[in-house]
């Protein structure tokens, strides 16, 4: 029988494991350090709200493991031996595999200045750093929060939703200037505003200031004293590999693959954050860290390991979020210097929400943005997978608009720039 082992048990790894096991007769076993079962790393700010609990987070009850044939080891691998197939564990033990699936995530992105060892700072990924915030930010009066990403913004709404006051801090002129286009970037700087969120803009921590005790008493930012009680460094996340430095896998920011999620080394492959496409599909990313792409791998390299090789094929892009209850959805291209002359945006009077379209010199569309405002997934895909015209697409703007409230105002906005911008063609 094949013996399956997989490192990491987030989302890439346990689909994995999951779909072997609906495959195949494999033996399957799923290491990790982190947690005994599965949960959604997603939902780990609504634990610290009060929205959730812990075991509302695991989407499978503890019995499903061993139902279903699927072993679990808590523990660390400290060091790989591709030539004999053995995983060495901190524990001690040792676990041989056939073959071997890298599913190790991400970490988060450290920061260095002055101080930054300080009690009292912390960054939000594992389930270990939740539990840190939970004791370091108990009576606390003010945060701060560096790094304007998607984990920044959840972490200053969590300390916001338990009354803390919350400097958050931008090197941007604003938020997400690197992912959104300026007018979205700038629309939602502003919803965090009303928000009550303190937003510094292109601003630099240089420095953390200790109490007698080391713990934080304040931050240094372009020269400006904040006082606070709490830092959350949150400047992004980068693939988890360490544990594989002077190994014969091959690497560059991550564990390079190929289409097929095969390493350089036989019987060995590496799937979500932690894997890096050498030759990544047409419009993506040689790494995406997000839910659904590791997803996507973990189900792909179950096929191919149980003897039906599948490439992965991730199609058009997509993603969404939220800040602050703010809806927002991305499809296919929209890059952060969009070409205003192939592009048509909508916003309401009120700046709270936005449509964006994208299209390419031949009219095409290419993609779109949607901040509180919902588009229909499948329509969005279609469009952009058909090459659909913009002026078709302007034409048929409720089919591909969710929600049941319909703004009047967008389709004769959006149509009344394509007017002025390319040639209607009927």
């Amino acid at each position: 029988m094949k013996k399956v082992v997989i490192i990491g048990n987030g989302v890439a790894g346990i689909t994995a494991a999951r779909h072997i096991r609906k495959l195949s007769e494999c033996d399957i076993t799923i290491v990790s350090a982190e947690s005994h079962y599965f949960y959604s790393r997603t939902a780990l700010m609504y634990i610290y709200m009060g929205h959730m609990r812990f075991k509302d987070t695991k989407p499978y009850e503890d019995w499903f493991w061993k139902k279903n044939r699927i072993n679990l080891v808590y523990d660390y691998v400290q060091a790989t031996d591709f030539q004999d197939k053995k995983l060495q564990l901190l524990s001690g033990g040792a676990l041989h595999y056939d073959v071997l699936i890298l599913a190790t995530g991400s970490k988060p992105r450290p920061y260095n200045c002055p101080g930054i060892d300080a009690e009292g700072v912390r960054s939000l990924y594992f389930l270990q750093d939740l539990d840190k915030i939970e004791q370091d930010t108990k009576k606390i009066t003010r945060a701060a929060v560096v790094g304007g990403g998607l984990i920044g913004i959840e972490l200053a709404e969590m300390l916001h939703s338990r009354g803390i006051g919350v400097d958050f801090l931008i090197r941007e002129q604003s938020f997400w200037k690197n992912v959104l286009p300026a007018a979205e970037s700038e629309l939602v700087s502003r919803h965090i505003e009303r928000n009550g969120i303190q937003l510094h803009r292109n601003t630099t921590l240089e420095e953390v200031n200790k109490d007698e005790k080391q713990r934080i008493k304040g931050i240094l930012a372009n020269g400006n004293e904040i006082p606070c009680e709490f830092l959350g460094i949150t400047i992004g996340v980068t693939p988890n590999i360490g544990f594989l430095d002077g190994s014969a896998v091959q690497m560059n920011r991550g564990i390079l693959v190929n289409e097929y999620l095969e390493t350089n080394i036989e019987d060995v492959y590496a799937i979500g954050d932690c894997a890096e496409m050498a030759q990544p599909p047409e419009n993506r990313k040689s790494i995406e860290a997000v839910w659904y792409t590791a997803r996507m791998m973990g189900e792909t390299v179950a096929h191919t390991i149980c003897g039906r090789k599948k490439a992965y094929n991730p199609g058009v892009w997509f993603n969404s979020a939220k800040f602050f209850h703010l809806e927002y959805q991305t499809y296919g291209v929209v890059n952060s210097d969009v070409n205003e002359e192939q592009s048509l945006y909508w916003e309401n009077d009120k700046g709270n929400k936005a449509i964006r379209v994208v299209f390419d010199q031949n009219h095409k569309i290419l993609g779109f943005n949607a901040i509180g405002v919902r588009l229909r997934h499948e329509v969005a895909e279609r469009w952009i997978k058909g090459g659909v015209s913009i002026n078709e697409g302007i034409l048929q703007f409720d089919v591909i608009q969710f929600d049941p409230e319909f703004y009047p105002a967008l389709k004769p906005n959006l149509m009344n720039q394509l007017n002025k911008k390319v040639a209607l063609t009927n």
